[in-house]
């Protein structure tokens, strides 16, 4: 089942934005690296975990290396690209698929794991939040990771000013940690910890949830 709901996030990243996008600055890859690594220290290495959206494959490769059994999806094409051709030069040979996180193929707990790392900024109304998170869970066996933007950084707040004095208004849509909680809770899903890159300055999350027995 394909969504019929169109945003910017789900467009953008064609031929041009998904080569511009897959090499993220080595300071903020080794900082959202060391972030993912504080959370997946509760994820047992011999978990199949999705990686959706994977983008150029930079966390399905970090996480690869460290043994778990991934599978890669997501919407753009041409991200997909780059992320086989990551996979390859890496020696790594993982499922990747395109898929759209609001209406998933995949069969009910097809994954013990999945990781959903700077997709859940871009939605722009909880309609879209809750439909993404019912699938998410629906195909977690047990956990999703995911990451999300509080609206208490720094960061935020100045990007809200900006607005304020006359800035553009941003694409990156921020939800409190609460709402994001409410999704989850909806399908069954409690929330272990919330782990934060530097609470207060950066707006990066990310929070791991796991289905209540």
């Amino acid at each position: 089942m394909q969504s019929t709901i169109d945003y910017r996030g789900k467009s953008k990243y064609d031929a041009s934005t998904a080569l511009a996008y897959k090499d993220r600055p080595a300071k903020q890859q080794s900082a959202e690296m060391a972030l993912l690594d504080r959370v997946f220290s509760s994820v047992p290495k011999d978990r199949r975990v999705l990686d959706l959206p994977c983008g150029g494959g930079r966390v399905s490769v970090h996480l690869a290396r460290q043994g778990y059994h991934m599978s890669c999806a997501d919407h753009s094409v041409a991200m997909l690209q780059i992320a086989r051709q990551s996979l390859a030069k890496n020696g790594l040979d993982c499922p990747v698929e395109q898929q759209d996180v609001e209406g998933l193929t995949y069969a009910d707990a097809q994954f013990d794991t999945i990781v959903c790392f700077r997709l859940f900024h871009h939605f722009p109304t909880p309609s879209i939040r809750q439909k993404a998170v019912s699938e998410l869970c629906r195909v977690a066996g047990s956990q999703v990771v995911i990451s999300y933007s509080s609206p208490y950084s720094a960061s935020s707040i100045a990007r809200r000013l900006r607005v304020l004095f006359g800035g553009r208004e941003s694409q990156k849509f921020t939800t409190t940690l609460g709402e994001v909680e409410a999704y989850f809770r909806r399908q069954g899903f409690r929330l272990v910890q919330d782990y934060a890159r530097s609470p207060f300055f950066h707006t990066l999350h990310l929070a791991l949830f796991e289905r209540i027995p």
